[in-house]
């Protein structure tokens, strides 16, 4: 429909739409032809946002084949469980961050690998000279070996040409296994099927209304990781749906860079979290932006402070409009009108969307009473994968999910957030689950009891906070953010320890999580 269009921009190069179709299918036929890989294996990618992010997505599902999405920044640990977990044969990974699969692969299913650098698909001489200063000069690419990988162009070289089998894919088949915390401190699969995500994308377009008329392509700015749901539907497959041009960021937390990178761009669209939004704004390259062709602006995973958005409007002219919704929803559920102003609010059910405020029994309850936010729609995972009995505790009768979130709504149908049900902690829009912090914890000789709570902080929202009963006194704070640091991705670590000779419990020996944050 658009094979000229501007699909994906990156440090300078940009692949139209016809380009990512040449280069994803000869992706798919490497896949298919030299893997073997058939109908529904899984295949990780584990990148930033760079060019071969929508490359080896587009390949995976043309080869019929499901995406397991993994956060690049990921301990052995973790890239361990959702290997294993899910199957996975084949990966995609960055060679900066191949040292640590090193490290879990004789552990998993993984038969092959396909090794990329940052500049890969920058061309040349830009992609070449990017790939050597990262590699010798910065030396932030440490050494690995495996017996069987090959480079991300090699892979590509080795399926042009190729022809393709057609792959019977489905409404129902999976698209996605997106990998969610649990309250068990297990990472679960969410299965998001093709009719899940298909649906959410025109649900989201549907929302959008009219608010890119007279805008063709639209130009988004996709700083949010692709690993990440939000950003992965919101930006990744919607913008595609409508010939849209993605921008993407390798590297957010440069926030100087981040802001010289979009001041090139008359872009439309524009996702964040609360602490992108503060963050950027404090930097001071934002002055040169020009927001003057910005139509929407979504804030989600986690709350966006009042003072923060008026600050936005005052300095950008445009309102964050706050959106709501799960991995489990694929994600979007609830969303602010897209000609609103900032009220606090998470809006209103999407097209096709329902949402009650249900009681302990599943019962909705009346207007304005608090009680646990549920879903019912087509965007609604299909379940949570080899996990039957977790999928029934979050799933009522009739096609409801249960949130685990806790909220009222008003008379004219918007709903606020009042709190969670879970002990979940949100740190900087990532959901942060207190028992696996705490297995990790207790892993550690000399610990006998911990337990992480969540504490209020400006720039990420929250902060994870542990307290530690010690069966060895020797046991310092250090010995405890050193294990953490090992074993768990930075944003779940914590920056609080606390010494206790013992925790609040029921009568039962549940610890009181509550209790230690009143």
């Amino acid at each position: 429909m658009y094979p000229e269009n501007a699909a994906y921009t990156n440090m300078g190069r940009t692949l139209s739409y016809s380009e990512l179709d040449q280069l994803s299918m000869q992706f798919a036929c490497y896949l298919q032809g030299t893997l073997g890989l058939t109908r529904g294996e899984r295949v990780a990618i584990m990148l930033p946002n760079i060019l071969q992010y929508p490359v080896a997505m587009c390949g995976i599902f043309r080869a019929g084949l499901v995406v397991v999405n993994v956060n690049p920044l990921y301990t052995a640990r973790e890239l361990k469980h959702q290997l294993v977990d899910s199957g996975t044969k084949c990966i995609i990974i960055l060679e900066n961050f191949a040292h640590i699969l090193e490290d879990v692969i004789a552990d998993t299913a993984v038969s092959n690998v396909v090794t990329t650098g940052v500049g890969d698909l920058l061309g040349w001489p830009k992609g070449a000279l990017t790939n050597f200063v990262l590699r010798y000069i910065k030396k932030s690419v440490p050494t690995y070996k495996f017996s069987n990988s090959i480079s991300f162009r090699r892979a590509l070289s080795a399926g042009a040409g190729a022809a393709l089998n057609e792959v019977d894919i489905g409404y129902a088949d999976i698209a996605y296994l997106q990998y969610t915390g649990g309250t068990t401190g297990v990472s679960k699969g969410a299965m998001l099927s093709h009719r899940n995500m298909i649906f959410n994308v025109q649900q989201t377009i549907t929302w959008q209304n009219d608010a890119y008329v007279g805008v063709e392509p639209i130009v988004a700015i996709t700083a949010l990781p692709l690993y990440h749901i939000f950003s992965l539907q919101g930006n990744c497959l919607t913008v595609m749906a409508q010939g849209g041009e993605n921008v993407l960021i390798t590297n957010p937390r440069d926030f100087e860079g981040f802001a010289k990178e979009i001041a090139k761009f008359e872009f439309n669209m524009f996702t964040g979290v609360n602490t992108m939004f503060a963050a950027l704004m404090d930097t001071p390259s934002f002055s040169i932006i020009d927001f003057s062709f910005l139509r929407v602006c979504i804030g989600g995973g986690m709350a966006v402070q009042p003072a923060i958005a008026r600050e936005w409007k005052e300095k950008t002219g445009n309102t964050i409009l706050q959106g709501y919704g799960l991995t489990e929803t694929s994600p979007a559920a609830v969303v602010c009108p897209i000609d609103s102003e900032f009220t606090g609010t998470i809006g209103l059910p999407i097209p096709s969307t329902e949402v009650i405020i249900a009681g302990e029994d599943g019962n909705p309850l009346p207007i304005g009473e608090i009680g646990e936010i549920c879903i019912r729609g087509p965007q609604v995972m299909e379940g949570y994968w080899k996990r039957p009995a977790e999928t029934a505790e979050v799933m009522l009768p009739g096609g409801w999910l249960r949130s685990g979130d806790i909220g009222r709504m008003d008379p004219d149908g918007y709903i606020y957030i009042e709190d969670r049900k879970k002990d979940m902690i949100l740190v900087s829009g990532f959901n942060v689950y207190p028992n696996e912090i705490e297995n990790v914890i207790v892993e550690l000789d000399g610990v006998l009891e911990a337990a992480a709570i969540g504490l209020p902080d400006e720039r990420s929202g929250e902060i994870v906070k542990v307290f530690v009963v010690r069966k060895d006194k020797n046991i310092t704070e250090q010995d405890i953010l050193d294990h953490c640091r090992e074993n768990l991705t930075n944003y779940k670590r914590p920056r609080i320890v606390e010494f206790r000779d013992s925790l609040p419990k029921t009568n039962v020996g549940k610890i009181l999580r509550r209790e230690l944050r009143d």
